[in-house]
């Protein structure tokens, strides 16, 4: 409600006999401004625009950070900018119920055919009389609708942020999926070679061959996979930010962030979300105008158009007469009952409504609550328990093949599972970073956290092949 109360009083203050291409606007810019620290613009073909376009080039010329990539989102996005438009259309209408009626003049002209008689005329002019009194209704239910208006429209910016931050994490974390996939292939082809020249000494079999050489292969079916994946993943955030020919160039500024070292407050976010959804609070404005509209509806059902004017006649024998006119629309048969019946289902329809976004709202907060609880405590897992555990694996059968209790081939394996686990601890961190973006959609507004650090450890390189011979079957 607090939002639409401000919302109120500045879209209020201005009247609504004219349109002003700024309204409307500068109150969702104030709204995600204040959720995400971000600002947004739209493109009204001014040559204010020109000044946009030139912040575009600077941000893309700059390594992109996700806070940039938002900003260019929210800057250029076409879906964006076309739904910016609805304000427009709004506004409009909110202009339109804000006017009275025009006046209707009417005149009809009489000339005598031949020489007798003088030209007859009579005139009038008529005004709607019920426009008056139901004025200030009607511009209030269009006032309501256009501040609902407003705050879908901002949602809908929230919302293209939170899908660029998390399809921004996705690319981060494939470029960084696809090193590894190279590690692997890297680690699969040493294998492969040291199991030929293993097959050819006669230390293994035919069938060991076949299936390091299929891993291998396999391994690079895997890494052309992954690289298809990162071309996808980045013309989809170019999508998003509305980009093509040379601003498609941009590069990236840093690796997959480190889970926070200490995570926001998760309590009460059930409450929170309820009264900072900017959809929710649109709903609650949708119902309210609803229940205006159609106490509209009954005020006016027993009158129907009631048309006062003035007329001026002359005959051609007789005086020139002026005097007022009544014209009354008797509600007989038409008492306005459908359109009654209708608004009544339409105030019943945003009721239910708002209560579905409610309690769609609450469950799914909780559900995000408890994913991104998860995943931070699994991915806490692999960075204290798991990856320590695979380096140390590394470590001791590098001490055995160095005293040749072991072939290279355990060695290699123990690697692979290394980057494998690694693989699994980057993925996961990917996730939890787009849960929080989920999350911090689904309260319309962000979570607060601590500085933003690169992905670590990385994995250590693929042991290359001995050069001294020491070759052996396993023991």
């Amino acid at each position: 409600m607090k939002n639409a109360a401000l919302l109120s009083l500045a879209l209020l203050a201005g009247g609504c006999a004219s349109m002003q291409k700024e309204r409307g606007h500068q109150e969702v810019a104030a709204l995600v401004e204040a959720r995400t620290g971000l600002k947004t613009r739209w493109d009204q073909g001014t040559p204010e625009d020109a000044e946009v376009s030139r912040h575009l080039d600077t941000l893309l010329g700059e390594p992109l950070s996700s806070d940039r990539a938002v900003e260019v989102a929210l800057l250029n996005n076409p879906a964006l900018q076309q739904t910016y438009e609805e304000l427009g259309v709004s506004q409009a209408d909110m202009v339109q119920a804000g006017l009275l009626s025009n006046p209707v003049f009417s005149g009809s002209i009489g000339v005598p055919i031949g020489n007798l008689g003088i030209t007859e005329h009579e005139f009038s002019l008529v005004q709607e009389f019920v426009d008056l009194f139901t004025l200030p209704l009607r511009k209030r239910v269009a006032k309501e609708q256009f501040i609902a208006d407003t705050l879908r429209v901002a949602h809908e910016a929230l919302s293209t942020a939170a899908d660029v931050r998390k399809a921004f994490r996705e690319f981060q974390a494939r470029r960084q999926l696809v090193e590894l996939r190279r590690e692997v292939l890297l680690a699969a082809e040493v294998s492969a070679e040291f199991a030929a020249r293993q097959r050819e000494a006669g230390n293994i079999t035919e069938l060991e061959l076949a299936t390091e050489q299929a891993t291998a292969e396999q391994s690079k079916l895997d890494l052309s996979q992954e690289e298809l994946t990162l071309v996808e993943d980045r013309e989809h955030l170019n999508r998003l930010m509305g980009l093509w020919g040379p601003r498609i160039q941009w590069t990236l500024s840093e690796s997959l962030p480190e889970l926070p070292a200490k995570e926001a407050p998760l309590e009460h976010l059930e409450t929170t979300a309820i009264k900072q959804r900017l959809d929710i609070d649109a709903a609650r404005k949708q119902a309210s105008l609803m229940w205006n509209a159609l106490e509209l509806a009954k005020t006016t059902r027993w009158f129907g158009r009631v048309e006062v004017g003035v007329h001026t006649h002359r005959d051609s024998d007789g005086p020139r007469l002026f005097g007022p006119t009544l014209s009354l629309e008797l509600p007989i048969f038409d008492q306005r009952q459908g359109l009654i019946g209708k608004l009544e289902a339409q105030y019943r329809q945003s009721e239910r409504r708002l209560t579905e976004l409610s309690v769609n709202a609450r469950s799914e907060v909780r559900a995000a609550r408890a994913r991104l609880q998860s995943l931070r405590m699994q991915a806490e897992h692999y960075r204290t328990t798991v990856l320590p555990l695979r380096d140390k694996v590394i470590a001791q059968s590098q001490l055995q093949y160095n005293a040749m209790q072991i072939g290279l081939t355990p060695l290699l394996t123990a690697k692979k599972e290394q980057v494998e686990s690694y693989r699994g601890y980057l993925e996961t961190v990917r996730d939890y970073w787009m849960a929080r973006a989920e999350l911090e959609q689904l309260l319309g507004g962000r979570l607060p956290g601590s500085t933003e650090a690169p992905v670590s450890p990385a994995p250590p390189p693929a042991p290359a092949a001995p050069e001294h011979s020491h070759e052996h079957s396993h023991p």
